[in-house]
């Protein structure tokens, strides 16, 4: 069956990096539009940053552009998310996210999850 499975999340300092994976299941891969999504506690899963099937077109929320970069490599059916310039409010958990036809994910209209990957970034 369809399975995302992210990892790469963890602890860093204020100003640190971290690389998210998720390895997806799907086929075919490529018509998929991917994206990740967070979550922090007491707070509603926000939508972070999506890309196309073939990675032409990316979108990203506001408070992480210029700091995050998505990206997905189809021959190995899976995307990442490259988190630089972190900052505390950047903690929550990550899901990774898939859509059978769009490529700009909205929370409603996600047809797979991932089973999300912690991120903390401490100051």
């Amino acid at each position: 069956q369809v399975q995302l499975v992210d990892s790469g999340g963890g602890l860093v300092q204020a100003g640190g990096s971290l690389r998210l994976s998720c390895a997806a299941s799907i086929r075919p891969f490529d018509t998929y539009g991917m994206g990740w999504f967070r979550q922090a506690p007491g707070k509603e899963r926000d939508f972070v940053a999506s890309i196309s099937g073939r990675g032409g077109i990316t979108y990203y929320a506001d408070s992480v552009k210029g700091r995050f970069a998505i990206s997905r490599d189809n021959a190995k059916n899976t995307v990442y998310l490259q988190m630089n310039s972190l900052k505390p409010e950047d903690t929550a958990v990550y899901y990774c996210a898939a859509d059978r036809t769009y490529s700009r994910l909205t929370l409603s209209r996600v047809d797979y999850w991932g089973q999300g990957t912690q991120v903390t970034v401490s100051s």
